[in-house]
This record gives structure tokens, C-alpha cells and sequence, in this order.
């Protein structure tokens, strides 16, 4: 069974969310160009990245199994990023008020050993209630989530945004969906609900 875990991020909320496993992983940074190729799909843009990250973390280890991961959202057909400053945040809150957004979220398992590499795309939707400008300024004040695509934390007081959430795994909303990482890391032979030294 391969022993080491590693998490091709340096992202404190994956590394969060991989930590509920309660199983030893190790981090890294891996450097990829995370520019989108033209009229690449959000499903094929995540998976790639995903993948590019997990091959680029698996060149730093002699084995183990490497997780990438990457995120979009996605409005009205257009991708929303990160909006890094407030008058952004007012803005994408704005479009996404009364309005659905799709989280695309590419995974990928890279095992050293073999060199196979799976990878896989989860899709998450939020619904957002209808957001007064009032509403949107004392939320953006309260959190401060210039470093969230979409704008939001929806492990916070982002939660009281929505009005309802659809998909498969609500961690996937965060950046790492383990319901189908649990699957990947159980077709390499390692099970999480098994002792690790």
C-alpha cells in the first residue's frame, strides 16, 4: 500500500479539508501555469490543472500518491476568479444575487510508483437568494473574502447567501471533494478507514 499521502497545494483550506480524513499527508507548492488554453471548457480547464499539479508535486517525491486540485465558478456562462478587492466583490455578489453558480472542481490522484494519474471533474451549484445592496456590503464587511472565487466563504456566514446548495459532496465547495478522493485513493489501495502510521 503507498504510504505517503501528499497535497499538491499550499491552500490552508484544502489542506483543512484533507485534514477531516485524520490521515498524514504531507504538503508542497507546485508552479504550473494556470492560464486558460482558448475555448477551453471550465470541466476540461480544472482537470488539466488539476492533473498539471499533481504530475509537478509528484516530480519533488520519490513515491507516494499526489493530490491535485482546482477550482472555477461559473456565472451566466462566464468564469468568475477570485475578486482580490472589495469593489470587485460588490460586483460579482451582484451578478450572482437570485442567480445559480457552478463550481467546477477538477481532482486528480497521481501515484509516483506507476506514473498513472486519475483525475476527474465534480460539479457543485449554489443558488443564491435575492441580495440586497445593504446585504452585500455587511456580508463583504463581516468576512472580507477578497481571496474566494465568487466572494464568498460558504464554511462562514457565506452560508446565509444561498438558497440552496446541490451537488454531491459540500466539500467540493471549498476546493477538495473527498467523497470521490475517498474513491481514488481506495483504487490505489489505500483506505482511509484503516490505521495509518
Amino acid at each position: 500500500m503507498p504510504s505517503q499521502i501528499i497535497l499538491a497545494s499550499t491552500s490552508s483550506y484544502r489542506k483543512e479539508i484533507l485534514s477531516k480524513l485524520g490521515i498524514p499527508f504531507c504538503t508542497c507548492s507546485p508552479d504550473i501555469d494556470e492560464t486558460p488554453l482558448k475555448e477551453e471548457a471550465p470541466e476540461a480547464h480544472v482537470v488539466r490543472l488539476a492533473k498539471d499539479k499533481a504530475r509537478v508535486g509528484a516530480e519533488m517525491f520519490t513515491q507516494g500518491l499526489v493530490i491535485g486540485s482546482d477550482q472555477v465558478a461559473v456565472i451566466n456562462g462566464e468564469i468568475i476568479g477570485k475578486p482580490l478587492n472589495h469593489k470587485t466583490a460588490v460586483s460579482q455578489l451582484t451578478a450572482a444575487s437570485d442567480q445559480v453558480i457552478t463550481f467546477y472542481t477538477g481532482i486528480a490522484l497521481h501515484n509516483i510508483t506507476t506514473g498513472k494519474c486519475e483525475a476527474h471533474c465534480e460539479t457543485f451549484r449554489v443558488h443564491f437568494r435575492a441580495l440586497t445592496t445593504a446585504q452585500i456590503e455587511y456580508y463583504l464587511k463581516k468576512e472580507q473574502p477578497y481571496f474566494c472565487a465568487g466572494s464568498f466563504k460558504c464554511e462562514g456566514l457565506g452560508i446565509a447567501l444561498f438558497d440552496r446548495l446541490e451537488g454531491k459532496d459540500p466539500n467540493t465547495l471549498i476546493g477538495l471533494p473527498l467523497i470521490t478522493l475517498i474513491d481514488m485513493l481506495s483504487r490505489q489501495g489505500y483506505e482511509v478507514l484503516e490505521h495509518h502510521s
